[in-house]
């Protein structure tokens, strides 16, 4: 199923590329995507989410961006990084995924479509996002409050 999801995650991608790049209509692009992907049921289902969700939200998850990347306007930014960038903030959102999770698959679909410091880019402004809980986490499974012991090391 991991590499079912990570092919989505690359559709979702290609599909909010095109959208956002030539304007195509979304339903016709993810229906493109899907064909050309041939994904299991579940991740064609998990890909369309990513799609609708991060449209639904550009205008919210630009100005996330534009905190986190302020050197950086959302209109200047690679259309890769842009895309890599919303889809993981919709993904961290709205999945039940776990936040090392997302922002791993997103820096690897950095790695695979994006430029050389794309990578180092999307971790850099995923994970400051996550620091200052800019966002409802769903997947969020991090400790809160007092730190974890580890009694082997008396710490």
């Amino acid at each position: 199923m991991v590499q079912a999801r990570r092919r989505a995650r690359m559709a979702a991608l290609q599909a909010l590329f095109e959208v956002d790049m030539v304007g195509h209509s979304p339903g016709i692009v993810i229906q493109e995507r899907l064909r050309e992907s041939q994904i299991p049921e579940k991740a064609a289902q998990f890909m369309q989410r990513l799609v609708k969700g991060t449209l639904a939200n550009l205008d919210r998850y630009d100005k996330i961006i534009s905190r986190y990347a302020p050197e950086w306007p959302v209109e200047q930014l690679p259309v890769v990084d842009k895309n890599v960038l919303r889809m993981a903030l919709y993904e961290l959102e709205n999945e039940d995924t776990p936040v090392k999770v997302v922002i791993n698959e997103a820096v690897e679909v950095a790695k695979t479509y994006g430029g050389d410091n794309s990578p180092r880019f999307v971790n850099g402004v995923l994970g400051s996002v996550v620091r200052n809980n800019v966002i409802s986490v769903k997947g969020d499974t991090r400790k809160r409050g007092k730190k974890f012991r580890n009694s082997r090391h008396g710490r």
